[in-house]
């Protein structure tokens, strides 16, 4: 199911100063995909392939639809289909049904949603309707999936008028055995990554449950499709905070954290229970909330806040505390060794309760004596996943 086209001119470049850009494929055989809607830039094409590989990856190995919710080359969240809460259902005005697609996309936006604001969309199955009627309340620049539901297009062409990007991709397509970059002048060439990750990578004997298992390998591949270094949280089939791209990797392990806290902490009662006035844009309300949990409110936002139809307050450091300690734990999946033990401490005070990552530092020793004070379960695989 190729484009049958050969090349593509995109919009631009990574900036739009560098007009002239385009795809095409190493062989010059057919682009794998066709785009049924809007134009793509160089960031548009780099995401969708991105997001495209990640949620292939998650729904092969854990046989659910999957979903990715994509911003500069990493995910902002990622999920597999499963049970929506109030919170979720609430914040993007979720009918009581609604379809297993539909959900994973829920889930994985809701992981960071201020983050997800101009995403791109990555979709392990055809869209059906209930999915595009979400898409169509959220603000995103695209979606790539392998096929679009009688109807569907109609409804995504709606959105940005008429410049939100609907890709299809080609299920079928297995990229080149051999991956080429130029950089400054100099190409680079490099093997694809053969390694399929599902739980064979956990190794034998995993002392994790089922649903642990289930969150490490998606954690894995979130990581892996993520800018290195790169650090995931997972509860229930779903990222509840992403840390990519730092030069440390405990700081990537405090930003993860840090993220997941915001996600607990938007489900606490006096949170959930705000009531924004009419009208407002649905990421005017996901900010609102942020802010609410953040609690550092400027004095104008606080102004705003008590003249809500329901007088709305930050939340203070005290309710704080009470909220978090052993509230969702989670999965800690890591796409490479853990240096030192600070990762741990770090993790143990963010809720996590199992860790999956490389091993093989000079100091694992002092990593696993830390996960065993935590009471933290540790599964090493001896991989390195990283994405530059």
């Amino acid at each position: 199911m190729s484009s049958g086209h050969t090349s593509l001119r995109l919009r631009y470049g990574l900036n739009p100063q560098q007009a002239a850009a385009g795809a095409t494929t190493p062989d010059g055989g057919p682009l794998p995909f066709s785009v049924l809607a809007g134009a793509p830039s160089v960031l548009n094409l780099l995401d969708a392939l991105q997001g495209w590989q990640l949620v292939r990856a998650a729904g092969d190995a854990l046989g659910r639809p999957a979903a990715a919710s994509i911003k500069h080359v990493s995910p902002a969240g990622a999920a597999v289909a499963g049970e929506l809460d109030a919170v979720t259902r609430a914040t993007f005005r979720l009918e009581d049904t609604t379809s297993a697609l539909a959900s994973a996309y829920a889930r994985a936006r809701d992981c960071d949603p201020r983050s997800s604001y101009g995403d791109m969309v990555a979709l392990s199955e055809p869209v059906d309707m209930a999915t595009a009627r979400l898409l169509a309340r959220v603000v995103s620049d695209g979606v790539i999936a392998p096929d679009y539901e009688p109807g569907v297009l109609a409804v995504l062409a709606r959105k940005k008028r008429g410049a939100f990007l609907v890709l299809r991709m080609d299920p079928a397509h297995k990229p080149p055995e051999q991956e080429v970059r130029d950089v400054f002048g100099v190409r680079i060439t490099q093997d694809a990554d053969p390694l399929v990750l599902d739980e064979r990578a956990l190794g034998e004997d995993v002392p994790f449950s089922p649903d642990v298992r289930r969150d490490a390998v998606l954690g894995l591949i979130a990581a892996r499709h993520a800018q290195s270094n790169s650090v995931v949280y997972v509860a229930g089939g779903a990222t509840i905070g992403v840390g990519t791209g730092q030069q440390s990797r405990v700081d990537c392990v405090r930003l993860a954290g840090e993220k997941a806290d915001r996600w607990r902490l938007r489900r606490h009662p006096l949170v959930a229970a705000t009531r924004f006035p009419d009208g407002g844009s649905l990421q005017d309300r996901v900010n609102g909330v942020m802010r609410l949990v953040e609690g550092d409110l400027t004095p104008e936002e606080t102004a705003a806040f008590a003249a809500f139809p329901q007088p709305a307050r930050a939340l203070d450091a005290e309710e704080k505390r009470d909220w978090l300690p052993g509230r969702t734990p989670c999965t800690l999946a890591s796409d490479a060794y853990l240096p030192f033990r600070d990762n741990v401490d770090v993790a143990a005070r963010h809720g996590v309760r199992h860790i999956v990552e490389g091993g093989g530092a000079r100091r694992s020793a002092d990593v696993e004596a830390a996960c065993a004070e935590h009471g933290i379960e540790l599964v090493r695989t001896g991989l390195r996943l990283f994405h530059h």
